[in-house]
């Protein structure tokens, strides 16, 4: 097992970031801080259980007081970290979107904020790969770093997106109706049917999702996961060259550059 992390950040004397890796799962988490502030309180987004002694020796080297271990949302390709590491440190929350379903310290609702510090992150749904995805974003002012970041989980990835089929939240769009996965055979001939029954997946353009595209175009994109290398994008990039974002069609999953988380 390996590991590793990248320092790339928005110009901010405030935030200390760091993105790390898990290359087993080829999972990112992500540590943000407020240096500025006299508890250097910080937050570890989507962590690995695989990675927690790591996570939190970094933490100490640096300095900084880990208050809260939060995820993007209910992940199904690896163990999530927060447990752990709220056994290692006590005083830790735990936090996940309350539309999860899941149990967890803080469940937050679309339009809190989360503060450590002086910065914080805003929460936005963003259902699409589960049903309680969130994308955090930092916040929005003079006094936040700049340009935006937003942790996308694995509702958008670089030129990509999560798969949308499992985990009790498979909504198909054909011709522009929204259908359930056991209502698709109906829709479809029945040798599409039978071809398609297990590997077709449907990228749904909800407009919960395609807020993050009404950000500014230079903000930041973190996604929870990526397999060819890359490790940061931004808006106007996955505007202009993400494949899953150009029109609503029947796609034949695995081989339509979805992914499968």
């Amino acid at each position: 097992m390996g590991s590793s992390y990248t320092t790339s950040s928005p110009s901010s004397s405030k935030l200390l970031f760091r993105q790390l890796f898990e290359r087993e799962s080829c999972t990112y988490t992500y540590l943000l801080a407020d240096v500025s502030h006299p508890d250097k309180p910080a937050l570890l987004i989507d962590p690995v259980d695989r990675t927690v002694d790591r996570d939190l020796s970094l933490i100490k080297e640096l300095g900084v007081k880990l208050v809260y271990a939060m995820n993007t949302h209910v992940h199904a390709d690896h163990v999530t970290g927060t447990g752990l590491i709220k056994s290692k440190l006590p005083g830790v929350k735990s936090i996940i979107s309350k539309a999860s379903g899941s149990k967890a310290d803080v469940l937050v609702e679309p339009g809190e904020n989360i503060r450590f510090g002086d910065l914080f992150l805003e929460v936005r749904a963003t259902p699409g790969h589960t049903l309680g995805c969130v994308t955090y974003v930092t916040g929005e002012g003079p006094d936040q770093p700049q340009p935006r970041m937003a942790f996308t989980g694995d509702v958008l990835l670089i030129r990509g997106c999560g798969r949308t089929d499992f985990q009790n939240f498979a909504l198909y769009l054909v011709k522009g109706k929204r259908i359930m996965p056991h209502e698709l055979a109906s829709l479809l001939s029945q040798e599409e049917a039978q071809r398609s029954s297990t590997s077709l997946c449907i990228h749904r353009q909800e407009h919960e999702i395609m807020f993050i595209f009404t950000l500014p175009k230079d903000t930041l994109i973190y996604p929870a996961h990526d397999y060819k290398g890359f490790t940061v994008s931004t808006v106007g990039e996955e505007t202009q060259y993400n494949p899953r974002l150009t029109k609503d069609e029947v796609i034949r999953w695995p081989n339509s550059g979805f992914s499968d988380l």
